[in-house]
């Protein structure tokens, strides 16, 4: 399997809150489309600072990040990423990289949007287009 690329809409979910309670137009909510290599063996949403930044998102604290290499470094998390993908969208924490340019969409995207990756097409699609199953035991 080669690298999955998508491109995505990333708002600021304390915008829409504020669309929806009639307190900011829809014109002003803030909001990039972005590509993101999605990696199902990292766990989060990770995005690049200047991002974060155009969207003021709120860094909510900090998390110990693995690399490859095996370094570690502590990255600022931040709130209120909502992720409209495939036209499934929900909200999530991020960790802020500084010198990324693209996302990096884990598995908890993956798994709360329901989409998996079609290995044969190289591609990500809903497991069911019709809706999001949730398992339960």
């Amino acid at each position: 399997m080669g690298r999955v690329i998508v491109t995505f809409e990333l708002s600021n979910y304390y915008d829409l809150q504020q669309v929806e309670h009639g307190h900011l137009t829809p014109d002003k909510i803030r909001r990039v489309a972005l590509q993101g290599v999605v990696d199902t063996g990292a766990a989060r949403l990770v995005l690049p600072k200047g991002v974060v930044d155009l969207l003021g998102l709120p860094v909510s604290g900090t998390a110990t990040v693995h690399y490859g290499d095996r370094s570690t470094q502590k990255r600022d998390m931040v709130n209120d990423a909502h992720v409209q993908l495939l036209g499934r969208g929900s909200v999530f924490n991020a960790i802020v990289e500084p010198n990324r340019t693209d996302a990096r969409i884990g598995a908890i995207v993956m798994e709360d949007l329901d989409l998996i990756v079609d290995c044969a097409k190289n591609e990500v699609v809903p497991r069911d287009p019709n809706t999001i199953i949730s398992e339960v035991e």
